[in-house]
């Protein structure tokens, strides 16, 4: 089967990476309101030190400020936290993990305090509040099991006075799966790295504004899983079907989400918010961000939260604007760089259908799941997902730009946490997939190529929560904004790094900066 020739450069040596799956914080108008129902990143990767497992971690509340007290960071009681694995490829999940959580305090009448002295404990007395869960398994047709109940969640990081060893509480919190696997929810460093002033017309008007962390020192709320292939894979055979697709949602008991009813799609069903049945609605869904981010018009923003990926390709506007998306008009307009030739054909593969030979105009296989030996190729629906490919073993040296740099285990194939997809973004929807020619303007990103803290070697791998005050940051900029930090960049002078041609792809040398393909035709 061809998708287990993978890790022969020939068989990708047209393949350059698709659109990233940039963080997705605030990314509706609606869900901006919610921060505890608000997904902001999803990964899905090979356990590089347990190879024959999945890990699969989603992020949820933007922006914590690590001294947010005193009742700091809690997830919801009256949701349902979901990370979703489609193996078939008809746009529903056949394996969903869902946590509830309950909060319990030991004082609420007598103390206003999250811990009343020091923690080193989950079980101590002084932490007063606390959260416990339950993770249940549900399969596609609709049996479900009770994995873990009453698990205790690791809290909010309160300070180093307060939980001197935190490490100690997430490892107390880090539980064994019965069949295999472990689980975490708790408190994390915010693992995405970026300068978010790409927002401020696309860093600054002329990419002064750039080099800049702008997440350094924020933490989410993570829920993290491992768990073997088999129990991922379509008929419990990763060797034959090693192509999943991921997504992570939040359900709302009692949310009503208001969807336009403007016939977006055929009989406007795509509209439709997607009902999680006992009273809850789905609010909030993640799989490649950019598609709600930076694609979709706000006008149909709080709509695509609330479909499931089977529905997405009868909703036209979305669809349309991943055909010819807004971020290379505006670059266009900004600097007037002209926007690749439409319809983007192989932004359509990459967000949703997968990248394989019978898709689209990439002509490689990589993780679509029609690749799947036992998938039903006339039930596959398109729909926007983060798909990977299991057969694919970890890279003994990762690179942050993954399958640019002929790294297969990195973007598009999944997502790694060390993955600088934002880089690959800006050059990639310039229409890079396809040639070799960067855009020399942007080839220098933003100027983050990696995350303030070093991830871990085991799992969870996230890093532990920041404890110091985000706003104790040093600011030069006599306005009170964050400076450019690293220099910034400039029009006149791009450190571009050289590049290798190689089996017709790109090969980066050392610490190169971003060498995508740029396309000048009109798409396949």
């Amino acid at each position: 089967m061809g998708v287990l020739a993978l890790a022969a450069a020939g068989a990708l040596a047209g393949l350059a990476p698709g659109v990233s799956s940039a963080s997705s914080h605030r990314e509706a108008p609606l869900i901006a309101g919610d921060p505890r129902a608000d997904n902001t990143d999803v990964y899905a990767f090979v356990s590089p030190d347990k190879p024959d497992t999945v890990t699969l971690i989603a992020n949820w509340i933007p922006f914590e400020e690590p001294n947010g007290g005193p009742n700091f960071y809690a997830f919801a009681e009256d949701a349902r936290y979901n990370i979703k694995i489609d193996a078939d490829g008809d746009g529903r999940a056949d394996t969903t993990y869902t946590w509830t959580f309950s909060n319990h305090y030991r004082d609420d009448a007598n103390q206003f305090l999250y811990n009343t002295g020091v923690v080193n404990n989950l079980d101590d007395p002084t932490l007063n509040f606390r959260q416990t869960y339950t993770l249940t398994e549900t399969h596609a047709d609709g049996s479900t099991k009770t994995l873990l109940k009453d698990a205790v969640a690791a809290p909010s990081n309160t300070g180093q006075a307060s939980m001197p060893n935190y490490a100690a509480l997430r490892k107390q919190a880090t539980l064994e799966l019965p069949g295999g696997g472990q689980t975490l929810a708790g408190q994390a460093d915010d693992p995405f790295f970026l300068d978010l002033r790409v927002f401020d017309l696309l860093y600054g008007g002329n990419l002064k504004e750039s080099g800049h962390d702008t997440l350094s020192g924020y933490n989410v709320n993570t829920i993290a899983i491992q768990v073997p292939k088999k129990d991922l894979a379509l008929k419990g055979d990763p060797t034959r079907n090693p192509v999943i697709g991921v997504w992570s949602s939040t359900d709302r008991k009692g949310a009503t989400v208001v969807a336009d009813k403007g016939g977006e799609g055929k009989g406007g069903e795509g509209a439709k918010d997607d009902k999680g049945g006992e009273g809850f609605r789905q609010v909030s869904r993640l799989g490649n961000p950019l598609i709600n981010e930076v694609v979709v018009p706000i006008k149909y923003k709080d709509a695509f939260n609330a479909l499931s990926p089977e529905k997405d390709a009868t909703v036209t506007p979305v669809v349309d604007k991943v055909k010819d998306p807004i971020v290379p008009k505006l670059i266009q307009s900004v600097y007037g760089i002209p926007a690749p030739a439409t319809p983007r054909n192989d932004l359509v593969e990459i967000f949703l259908t997968g990248i394989c030979k019978a898709c689209g105009p990439i002509q490689a296989d990589l993780n679509s799941q029609q690749l799947n030996a036992d998938v039903s190729k006339d039930k596959f629906l398109p729909g926007e997902e983060l798909r990977l490919n299991m057969s694919v073993p970890p890279s003994a040296s990762p690179n942050r730009l993954g399958v640019l740099a002929q790294d297969l285990a990195g973007f598009p194939n999944g997502r790694r946490l060390a993955d600088d997809v934002v880089d690959i973004e800006l050059q990639a929807l310039e229409g890079a997939a396809l040639t070799g020619t960067i855009v020399p303007a942007l080839a220098a990103g933003d100027g983050v190529n990696a995350n303030d803290h070093a991830f871990g070697k085991t799992f969870p791998y996230v890093a532990l929560p920041n404890t110091a005050a985000v706003n104790q940051a040093v600011s030069d900029n006599p306005a009170g904004g964050v400076a450019a930090g690293l220099g910034g960049l400039s029009l006149s002078n791009f450190p571009i790094a050289g590049a290798t041609a190689l089996g017709g792809g790109i090969l980066l040398t050392g610490a190169a900066v971003l060498a995508l393909r740029r396309r000048h035709g009109a798409q396949q």
